[in-house]
């Protein structure tokens, strides 16, 4: 189950941490590849008290068409590349500070008639303290931005842009009672910003109106663990949501025409919506070689996906949460069951879970949702369900090891007017 200090989506979320770089001698690696190279330089910035890493990769599928002899193939984009980036200074024995980035995007074009790309950029600054041997802080500003651009070339030229662009400061502590008693806690706040859609025909620029919201929360939770087989980590997440002008807000009638527009200025709160989100997670070490696990939590998410097909595409369109659009709910519950067996040499589980989901969206028949100034009148709610098991069985010892799993699941919805 995902833990109190995280939320904001319905579904799994990765945690993933970057090398610091060596902080003694500098360092290169990486490799290369049929489709793809990458490199890595990280060495220290002060020794012993600060260093850097910087990562990257590309490929280069498109270097390959210019080999060919048609001039449009030959001007044809096709690749991708990521880069990571990661600064760390030890201030003193309780102060340490980091810079991180991560800069991505895929780029796709047909000569000069066609181009699109997509990508992300990402900035964090954080200040690691210790306030003594139990308690420690990590304080964070980070801004992130995602965009995609289109543009095409006839008759006309047309251009096609998007952004969201976040804001986020966050604050969370450990505490760590006693040897059976670690305390997590903290804040966040997000301020977004969404540009839905802006198009540019020749020298004209049709733009929808840009969406502003702010979404915080509080947490707290505890994870236990007793000196024999028992272990459980307890907490509750109170977010809260708060739609933002400026802008043009409007309500509608049943046949989707707009009822009445109300206009508010800069920052002011047209509506807020309040969750508790409660986390639970047990693990009882039943044997040597046997454990069981459940657990259950309830997850908020404000950021809608209004996708034309069944397939994410980098032309979807996201809307956040509004006076007329409600927050996506789920509720999971899951129940594990864990062996190894032959002496630790193979490992079997199997997971069985259940997740019941509120305000799905969905959109009516012939719907226009890009860059339609009210597609909300064009959407549908209803309610949804997630079911299923899983199956894992794990080689972890010797010369040949590897892994074989299955799972079996199911996912309903039923939407109003639809089914």
């Amino acid at each position: 189950t995902q833990p109190a200090e995280y939320g904001g989506r319905l579904s799994s979320v990765l945690d993933v941490r970057m090398l610091d770089g060596n902080d003694k001698l500098f360092g290169v690696e990486g490799g290369i590849g049929v489709i793809s190279s990458r490199l890595k330089i990280d060495g220290p910035i002060v020794k012993e008290k600060g260093s850097f890493t910087i990562s990257g990769r590309r490929t280069y599928a498109d270097l390959f068409l210019k080999l060919s002899n048609d001039s449009v193939i030959r001007s044809t984009k096709l690749y991708f590349y990521d880069l990571n980036a990661k600064a760390n200074y030890r201030i003193n024995d309780k102060n340490r500070i980091f810079l991180s980035g991560y800069f991505g995007k895929d780029v796709l074009g047909f000569g000069s008639t066609f181009g699109i790309d997509w990508g992300n950029a990402t900035g964090t600054l954080r200040w690691n303290h210790l306030f003594g041997s139990k308690l420690f802080s990590n304080t964070s500003v980070i801004f992130s931005n995602y965009n995609y651009n289109i543009h095409l070339s006839g008759t006309s030229k047309i251009k096609i842009i998007s952004r969201i662009q976040d804001w986020n400061a966050k604050m969370d502590f450990q505490y760590f009672a006693n040897s059976k008693n670690r305390l997590k806690f903290g804040f966040n706040s997000i301020y977004h910003k969404i540009i839905p859609g802006a198009v540019t025909l020749e020298s004209s620029t049709t733009k929808l109106s840009d969406k502003y919201s702010s979404e915080n929360a509080v947490y707290i939770s505890n994870e236990y663990k007793s000196n024999t087989d028992f272990s459980i980590e307890y907490g509750l997440r109170v977010s809260f949501f708060s739609v933002l002008g400026p802008g043009n807000f409007y309500n509608y009638n049943k046949d989707g025409s707009v009822k009445d527009t109300l206009k508010y200025s800069t920052s002011k709160i047209i509506k807020t919506y309040y969750y508790l989100e409660p986390r639970l997670g047990i693990n009882y070490v039943y044997s040597e070689n046997t454990s069981i696990k459940a657990a259950y939590a309830r997850n908020v998410q404000n950021m809608h996906l209004l996708s034309n097909s069944t397939s994410g595409n980098p032309t979807d369109s996201w809307i956040p949460t509004s006076n007329i659009v409600k927050s996506e709910i789920a509720d999971q519950i899951s129940l594990g069951y864990y062996r190894n067996f032959k002496e630790n040499k193979y490992q079997f589980s199997t997971e069985v879970y259940y997740k019941g989901l509120q305000n799905q969206i969905d959109y009516k028949d012939g719907a226009q949702i890009t860059l339609n100034e009210n597609a909300e009148a064009d959407l549908l709610y209803g309610i949804g369900r997630a079911y299923g098991v899983e199956f894992c069985l794990r080689k972890k010892v010797s010369k040949l090891t590897g892994w074989i799993g299955y799972t079996l699941s199911r996912t309903e919805k039923k939407i109003e007017n639809i089914n």
